[in-house]
């Protein structure tokens, strides 16, 4: 079996309050990204035990604590699944707040519930997502939603930015989730998302807010740098997008986004959402 995981955009960020359990509260609007990975799930041969073979973007880390291993384990300790063999292709960048590892994770827990015929529902699965990572139980339906409390209790949302143009750059620098939550501090958000992303995308510019993008751009101008050329190119609304360093442009009534002069080394990735 083979998928392609996604990755996400964060439309809006905010870190609202301390958690008693350490992490923080959160507020965002979640939606799918299709900048995508392979991940080919298939039984193992007679004898052979569980592996992942990892090829694509370098993965930081044992491929022993690679997160889709780790969602093979969740669902074999429940229901005894024979061996798998699992092929990760990584093209997403990481550390780059897309949320490309969460995608993997979510996707492996798809295929193999598909795979083993395990008929587990999609909110068994986000149960599942929610132990491997705060947001990988947003790829399980993989649709719009407003996020909030750690970025794993959702709420549907009615936004639609299908045909909206996109250009997405990673200026390759890793930013951890941990360095990242180390400059932010909680905060009320001045506007009311859920009231700020019903109104027009164009008035987005003036009412959402990322507030790691506060935090780092200080630490890494290049993030700044990006967000204005974005706009001086014609974005109606432009943004860092979760705790890491890509920052997306929306284009909306334009069939494909402008090119810019970047330099060598970036990461683009260009479509409609």
């Amino acid at each position: 079996m083979l998928v392609f995981p996604n990755a996400k955009l964060n439309l809006g960020l905010y870190i609202t309050s301390q958690r008693p359990d350490g992490f923080r509260n959160l507020e965002s609007v979640f939606v799918p990204l299709p900048w995508t990975d392979a991940l080919e799930v298939l039984p193992a041969p007679a004898g052979a035990a569980t592996s992942l073979a990892l090829t694509g973007i370098p993965i930081p880390g044992e491929p022993a604590t690679n997160l889709c291993l780790r969602a093979y384990e969740l669902l074999q300790a429940d229901f005894n699944l024979p061996p798998a063999q699992l092929h990760l292709h990584k093209v997403v960048p990481i550390g780059a707040g897309l949320g490309g590892g969460s995608g993997d994770a979510a996707f492996a827990l798809r295929a193999l519930n598909e795979l083993f015929d395990l008929k587990q529902t999609s909110g068994v699965l986000e149960n599942y997502a929610r132990r491997l990572g705060s947001d990988c139980a947003f790829f399980i339906r993989n649709k719009p939603v407003f996020a909030y409390e750690r970025g794993d209790v959702f709420e549907d949302s009615s936004l639609d930015l299908t045909g909206v143009a996109c250009k997405v750059i990673y200026p390759g620098l890793h930013i951890s989730t941990a360095e990242a939550y180390s400059h932010v501090q909680p905060r009320t958000p001045r506007h009311d998302l859920r009231t700020a992303i019903s109104q027009p995308l164009e008035t987005w510019r003036d009412t959402i807010r990322n507030d790691f993008e506060d935090a780092l751009t200080p630490h890494y101008p290049v993030l700044g740098e990006i967000k204005t050329q974005l706009y001086a190119a014609g974005a109606a609304y432009a943004s860092l997008s979760g705790s890491g360093s890509a920052v997306y442009g929306l284009f909306p009534g334009q069939e494909t986004p402008p090119k810019l002069a970047l330099p060598a080394g970036y990461q683009v990735w260009d479509g409609r959402l």
